[in-house]
């Protein structure tokens, strides 16, 4: 179930506001799964779609599979085959995965953001980025 008004929605929408996006993610693990715990800005069939993401299936499953940030510069025109085709559903263009670890290093979850606008992140930027998306609460 999506957290649409709780602490992780909240934390979400502060954290999409203080990073200049238009939308986003938090998917919390289930053994193999990422299970969505709350999304802002979210065609409702985008957020049944990412409901539960498998390991390694689009942006979030390979953000937990690779243990690394999934960027694409533009959600709408992406090739590489790590964005899944409804996730053109979401009017934005710029898109990152990032996932969250636990204390003991694990990955706990993906947070995601989208943004306005084809853009590339530099390794400072994703690095900023993961850095404060591991405050993510029910990652």
């Amino acid at each position: 179930m999506t957290d649409v008004s709780g602490t992780t929605a909240s934390w979400l929408r502060q954290w999409i506001a203080s990073h200049g996006g238009i939308a986003g993610t938090v998917h919390t693990r289930r053994g193999e799964d990422m299970v969505l715990a709350a999304a802002v800005n979210l065609p409702a069939p985008v957020a049944e779609a990412v409901r539960v993401v498998p390991k390694g299936k689009g942006m979030a499953g390979l953000a937990f599979e690779r243990d690394a940030p999934v960027s694409t510069c533009n959600l709408q025109t992406d090739t590489t085959g790590d964005v899944r085709p409804g996730a053109r559903a979401v009017d934005a263009n710029a898109a990152v995965a990032i996932p969250v670890h636990d204390a003991a290093g694990d990955v706990r979850g993906v947070v995601g953001i989208a943004y306005r606008g084809e853009r590339a992140m530099d390794d400072r930027e994703l690095a900023l980025l993961t850095h404060r998306a591991e405050a993510a609460p029910s990652a």
